[in-house]
């Protein structure tokens, strides 16, 4: 998690504002089972009346309540309400009331104050024990000894309160607040206000209130998705950038560290795993603790004493989890690793098809690929059917859990300590509870997989080149003399060395040849002289400068580079052959293709230099690729031109026509051949023999053929006994 929370440091705005509207969310969804709950307690069952104290009392009523009361009790009484009076409002407004209170005209009326919490508090502690005496009076039909207790003595009536009180501590709070809502209801009535108009403006009000929250849940969930969706696909496009960019400056080394199938799987499908990380975890995984404290603080301020069945169902929720991580985990740990070589094994077949079909092997190809599938498919079903089956594990879980706190609710609404709106409440938060827990379990299923991708584009990024430009660097000079003092090669963590101990130099105007038996290093030492490996030995310098000490950009500038293997890109030949400098004139384009012998294909082409390129140049044949190839890098006009057994697929004829048209272009400049065909370096002005990383001779092929045994075993394998006397004859002479 440290991995990737490296990389979101830049999002940290947008994950705080997401935090916010997560905080808003969670308070919007958290905040309407209470209102569910009143709807039902006080819209449906009290009738819309929310306090023992009624809002609006005759004077009557307020001298029978006075009555119980201590001095001091009677004064917080007398400053918590305030006479409705004629001259203290409008005439417009004296009508409203009329209207409203129609008891009014005939009785004096009192309107409760704007009082705060803790005021509304002590006014219903006071009133209480009155009311209740009063209901209990009204529910007996003696209101006329109620009028007549007033002239009893203060004792008497202090005594009375002191019962009261004694049998309401045998009583629930519920109770005692129910009869003060009878109360309340009563007197709302004898003053002739519309109780169906105010049960039904009660649940209106509140049920409008609900539609805010929803809507402002809903409002809040639409910008956090939008929000976690843009840093998503932010980091992966930064991701997808780094990891390239990481990858284009790696050396040959480090290729061979990382497959190219793997590369490809990192690249893609890794990023994309994180992408769907950071989604769900924006929007999941930090919405549920928030939902998941808040739903406890809610369920210890409805009811404390079914706290248990949470601790409960979260209990049985864990041992889910528990099981979940302990089948699934290392299925979902080697996901990656059969993608990759899912890939690796598609990536081998389609490049290879040519070959697949010429030795008839597509049905062992197609078996080897359907294993690879097979093996990704097996483990994606595991882990599918695991995920399947944990959603309906938890429903069961989820609707046990609503039965158990039903079962006990309606004990409890039994004994009157309970009401039914407070236990829907009560399902309600421990549904978000358990949701919460739930998608966290989801998180934490999909969290080791997407770790694992993120380590595995962090190893990527974290992958520093093993050939990299000094702080200072110097240029190189114009001539563009090549030589190698005392060079040795070998690879990392090799025994052995593949070059040892060479030296030469290639001069500007003479062609140098490389030439040996398979796997004697010619690639590898032309490979170092553009960097793709740095030396371990020794040191290779370009016109008296270490090629280590100059930039790589300016050093590969210097070089006409052209592989072994003809590579070309999707585009047209244009687009190929300027590839170096797409600056560069259609006549110096057209002069290339020319020296390289590609002009007369070309031209054959109905959209000539435009025509297409397919991926890879799979549309034009080996030695059409080479040619285009070698125009590529004549195209590119410089100093040093490397040619890495680039004529290995010409036809004799071109090949002959190819080097007299391209020693009058290079005249200037340094050239050196690999070759496996000594008729492709007769003429150069030195050969270089390689043998098991060793040279072993150097000179001109007359000298060669006089004084090194591995040449002559070459030329005597590739010319024939009449041409090698011919050569011997001129050689005597």
């Amino acid at each position: 998690m440290l991995k990737l929370a490296k990389y979101l440091k830049q999002f940290i705005g947008s994950i705080v504002l997401i935090l916010i509207l997560l905080a808003l969310q969670a308070i919007c969804d958290l905040s309407l089972p209470q209102y569910t709950s009143n709807i039902v307690n006080v819209g449906i069952q009290q009738g819309g009346v929310e306090s023992i104290v009624p809002d609006v009392i005759r004077e009557s009523t307020l001298q029978s309540i006075r009555m119980f009361l201590t001095d001091n009790q009677k004064q917080i009484l007398d400053n918590s309400f305030e006479k409705l009076d004629k001259s203290s409002v409008s005439e417009k407004d004296w009508e409203k009331l009329l209207e409203t209170y129609p008891a009014l005209e005939t009785e004096t009326l009192y309107k409760i104050k704007d009082l705060d919490e803790q005021e509304t508090e002590q006014l219903q502690e006071i009133v209480s024990i009155p009311i209740m005496i009063i209901q209990s009076m009204i529910q007996k039909g003696e209101e006329a000894s109620l009028q007549q207790m007033a002239l009893l003595p203060e004792e008497q009536l202090q005594q009375m309160v002191d019962e009261t009180s004694k049998q309401l501590e045998q009583v629930t709070d519920m109770l005692v607040e129910q009869a003060g809502i009878q109360f309340t209801k009563a007197e709302y009535t004898a003053i002739g206000v519309d109780m169906e108009a105010l049960q039904s403006s009660y649940i209106f009000l509140t049920g409008g209130k609900m539609l805010l929250l929803s809507l402002g849940s809903m409002g809040a969930a639409i910008l956090v998705t939008l929000l976690a969706s843009r840093v998503a696909a932010s980091l992966g496009r930064n991701l997808r950038g780094n990891v390239f960019k990481k990858v284009i400056s790696f050396s040959d080394t480090e290729f061979d560290k990382f497959s190219t199938a793997s590369l490809i799987t990192r690249s893609t499908n890794d990023i994309q795993q994180v992408q769907m990380l950071v989604v769900l975890m924006l929007r999941l995984l930090f919405y549920a603790p928030i939902l998941g404290i808040g739903g406890v603080i809610k369920v210890f301020n409805t009811n404390t004493s079914m706290a248990w069945i949470i601790g409960l169902a979260v209990g049985l929720i864990m041992l889910v989890v528990v099981f979940l991580f302990a089948v699934a985990m290392p299925k979902f740990k080697s996901l990656q690793k059969l993608v990759d070589r899912l890939n690796l094994v598609a990536r081998e077949i389609l490049t290879g098809i040519p070959v697949i079909r010429a030795f008839s092997r597509e049905k062992h190809e197609e078996e080897r690929f359907d294993i690879a599938n097979k093996n990704l498919i097996k483990t994606n079903l595991f882990v599918n059917r695991v995920m399947a089956g944990m959603m309906p594990i938890m429903m069961f879980i989820m609707n046990i859990v609503t039965v158990v706190i039903v079962w006990f609710g309606a004990k409890q609404i039994d004994l009157g300590q309970m009401q039914v709106g407070d236990m829907m409440a009560f399902i309600t938060y421990t549904m978000q509870i358990i949701m919460s827990f739930l998608m966290i379990t989801m998180m934490s299923i999909m969290l080791p997989r997407a770790l694992v991708s993120v380590k595995r584009i962090d190893e990527v990024l974290q992958t520093d080149s093993s050939i990299l430009d000094k702080k200072e660097t110097k240029e190189l000079g114009k001539n563009g003399v090549v030589c190698f003092d005392n060079v040795s090669f070998s690879y990392k963590d090799a025994d052995e060395c593949v070059l040892e101990h060479i030296s030469f130099t290639a001069k500007p105007g003479q062609t140098t040849a490389i030439i040996g038996s398979t796997g004697s290093g010619k690639s590898t030492l032309v490979k170092l002289i553009p960097r793709f490996f740095d030396v371990t030995e020794g040191k290779i310098t370009i016109d008296g400068t270490d090629i280590r000490e100059v930039s790589q950009k300016e050093l590969r500038e210097a070089i006409g580079y052209v592989p072994q293997k003809g590579i070309l890109f999707s585009g047209t030949i244009e687009s190929n052959i300027k590839f170096a400098h797409p600056e560069i004139s259609d006549e110096k384009m057209k002069k290339a293709a020319r020296i390289a012998q590609a002009e007369d294909f070309i031209n054959e082409k109905p959209d000539k230099y435009v025509s297409p390129i397919a991926q890879g140049g799979i549309n034009v044949s080996g030695g059409q690729k080479q040619r285009l190839s070698i125009a590529r890098a004549i195209a590119k006009n410089p100093k040093i031109y490397i040619f890495d057994d680039s004529f290995s697929a010409l036809d004799y004829k071109t090949d002959v026509a190819l080097r007299k048209a391209l020693k009058e272009e290079t005249s200037n400049a340094t050239v050196i051949i690999v070759a496996q065909r000594i008729s492709t370096i007769l003429h150069a002005d030195e050969i270089l023999v390689l043998d098991n990383g060793k040279i072993v001779g150097k000179g001109t092929h007359e000298q060669l053929l006089e004084n090194c045994n591995v040449y002559q075993q070459i030329a005597s394998s590739q010319l024939s006994e009449e041409e090698l006397k011919k050569k011997e004859a001129k050689n005597h002479e």
